[in-house]
């Protein structure tokens, strides 16, 4: 199970990277590919739906800033690489997603969302879970909303770049402002 401070879960899932037509699909994204840099991990609860294109597009507009960083994002949810890519290949004003600048994976077995505690049982369905994981792969940070409530890219970019400096950051503290210190 994932939990701050340790190791976050390893996965290897099938992607939409590089893909330009179906039959190129599947190619497999690990967690291990990212050693070496910031992860901004997150699981959506479904492809074509309303409040997750929304995050995804939002995500991917501010994705050099992430990239800026020295992180990377990477896009989840339980539905097959086959709706990924044609989620991602459907236009904008469609409540499609092309354009989006990184990859999804599909966690069609369900397993990682088991991993990343962010499974509704239920349903089947992921819920709206972020994790930030370091360049050891260590889990630092995690927030999952209800389904109905978007994640805020500011906040996540102000977070990551907390995590970074590696100091204690007073709430609302933003790059720039001094770090606490403990006399």
């Amino acid at each position: 199970m994932a939990q701050i401070g340790l190791p976050a879960p390893e996965f290897k899932l099938p992607s939409t990277k590089n893909a330009t037509s179906a039959k190129d699909l599947g190619f497999e994204i690990a967690l291990s590919d990212y050693k070496g840099k910031w992860l901004v991990f997150f699981f959506y609860p479904l492809d074509f739906t309303f409040v997750c294109p929304t995050e995804i597009t939002a995500l991917s507009d501010r994705y050099d800033e992430f990239t800026d960083l020295g992180a990377d994002v990477l896009g989840a949810s339980t539905d097959s690489v086959h709706s990924h890519f044609a989620w991602l290949n459907t236009p904008l004003d469609k409540n499609g997603i092309a354009g989006v600048k990184y990859p999804l994976v599909a966690d069609y077995k369900k397993e990682v969302a088991r991993a990343y505690n962010v499974l509704d049982e239920a349903s089947g369905v992921a819920q709206r879970g972020l994790f930030i994981i370091d360049p050891e792969g260590v889990l630092r940070y995690t927030v999952v909303t209800n389904d109905n409530v978007g994640r805020s890219v500011d906040e996540t970019l102000r977070v990551l770049q907390a995590l970074q400096t590696g100091g204690l950051c007073a709430a609302d503290w933003k790059p720039g402002k001094k770090l606490l210190s403990v006399a």
